[in-house]
């Protein structure tokens, strides 16, 4: 039998190449979505745009088969310079697809392009080409703009490579994969004053060191220690540098709370605001506090895990993990997975040379992992439908 994956690897590799040397940013996706919409055209799928704006979802069925399953590829890159030299470095400055979203557009493609040639399978598969996933909520718009209205999936599918495993290598693990990421804003209001009269004013400044110092007792003394969770300030706002002897009337500070389970997600919200009042309180000042639900936590499904399990097992044979510690960054295809069960996994992408992790300069997609990763998604339709049978 022809085999369609092999005899396209060159073709996607120099697409993935491409790719990175043209990266756009989230909503801004139009010369990636018109390249990805024509290439499924052209491999004969049914192609919707609009969802999300830039997004395009590709369908192909096959069959009499009554299941039908989505797969996400992420399509958005970086506000971030890319430093490193390649023959195909970004055109843009100040855009960099530094965490692989061309890599995982050309999987997904890739599949697509071998399964309408192959059609070994009996049902539906969207391919779901998500934009804006790097914290511009292109997941949640597609959701409400009704992607799972229009499209209703029996099962969702996401894959991310990962740095430090082998590009023949996969991890599919069931139960918390990412954290949720949420953002906290607390703003400390005093009286400012003289710097060497401060019985005179309210100072914010000593307050904001006081509520920084007991904002580990969160994680370290409140929440459950069997539950993991972090809580960090990334942000301090206060006074001018210019200006040392004046107490200034307030300090800003932001930061990220991260957790697993939607109990530690609203445990933190409350505990950030209970610290944040209470030492407003201790100090005589006022204070507003704000907690921006973001992205909730990618947690995969047993029954959509274990289907996955079985199509990487084919694939990847004694390379496949099944146990894998959890990412406390984030990723939107949450949204996809309070719609359908979901399965979220890790693709290998062979070592982090000269320390080149996700969203770091030197980063770049390994081409070595564009035949994995098609295989897994190809095999992954090919088993899931072929009729409403029970993972295997």
């Amino acid at each position: 039998m022809t085999d369609f994956i092999a005899d396209d690897l060159s073709f996607l590799t120099d697409l993935r190449r491409d790719l990175h040397a043209h990266p756009e940013l989230g909503f801004e996706e139009e010369r990636t979505s018109g390249i990805v919409a024509k290439l499924l055209e052209e491999a004969g799928l049914a192609v919707h745009r609009g969802l999300g704006g830039t997004g395009v979802v590709g369908t192909l069925q096959v069959g009499n088969g009554t299941r039908t399953i989505g797969l996400r590829a992420d399509m958005d890159a970086l506000a971030m310079p890319e430093k490193a030299e390649r023959p195909y470095k970004s055109k843009f400055d100040g855009k960099m697809h530094a965490c692989g979203h061309d890599g995982h557009t050309t999987l997904l493609l890739g599949a697509a392009r071998a399964l309408a040639k192959s059609r070994n399978f009996s049902g539906t598969v969207h391919f779901i080409f998500q934009p804006a996933e790097e914290g511009r909520g292109g997941a949640r718009r597609m959701v409400e703009e009704g992607l799972f209205r229009l499209f209703p999936c029996d099962a969702v599918y996401g894959l991310h490579n990962m740095p430090g495993l082998d590009p023949d290598e996969i991890a599919v693990v069931e139960g918390p994969q990412l954290a949720s990421s949420d953002s906290w804003r607390v703003t400390f209001r005093g009286v400012g004053t003289h710097g060497a009269k401060p019985h005179l004013g309210r100072d914010p400044v000593t307050a904001a060191g006081t509520f920084l110092a007991a904002l580990q007792t969160i994680v370290g003394r409140v929440v459950d220690p069997l539950q993991p969770a972090v809580v960090s300030a990334c942000s301090v706002q206060a006074g001018n540098p210019q200006a040392l002897n004046v107490i200034p009337d307030f300090v800003e500070i932001g930061g990220t709370a991260r957790a697993y389970t939607p109990a530690v997600r609203d445990q933190l919200e409350t505990e950030i605001g209970r610290l944040a009042d209470g030492t407003a309180t201790m100090f005589g000042i006022a204070v507003d506090y704000t907690f921006e639900r973001r992205i909730p936590p990618v947690v995969n499904h047993p029954d959509a895990t274990a289907r996955a399990l079985a199509a990487a097992r084919d694939v990847f044979g004694a390379k496949v993990r099944t146990a894998f510690p959890p990412s406390t960054a984030g990723d939107d295809f949450a949204y996809f997975g309070m719609e359908a069960p979901g399965c979220y996994v890790w693709l290998g992408n062979g070592p982090a040379v000269d320390g080149a992790l996700h969203h770091n300069t030197a980063y770049d997609f390994n081409d070595a992992a564009i035949g994995p990763g098609v295989r897994f998604w190809t095999r992954l339709v090919e088993r899931e439908l072929v009729g409403d049978q029970p993972a295997r």
